[in-house]
């Protein structure tokens, strides 16, 4: 049987799959790249679940600093 899988992370949805498993509480996984951990499992509906995950923080890579100085010829 396929079950409605929905990933909310912080009550935002984030994907949503026909799985035949459902995952478990403190279960790791990797959504879109970023590895997250499983919070909390909701049975909304006999085959709909809500699984609310802790996603890893996205670090952004800081711009190099732009030389103002001019180069000399």
């Amino acid at each position: 049987m396929l079950f409605a899988v929905h990933y909310l992370e912080n009550n935002m949805p984030v994907l949503s799959q026909c799985l035949e498993r459902i995952p478990e509480v403190d279960e790791d996984l990797k959504i879109k790249g970023r590895k997250g951990k499983v919070v909390n499992v909701v049975q909304i509906e006999e085959s709909k679940y809500h699984v609310h995950v802790a996603l890893e923080k996205i670090n952004k890579k800081q711009a190099l600093l732009k030389d103002d100085k001019k180069k000399r010829r």
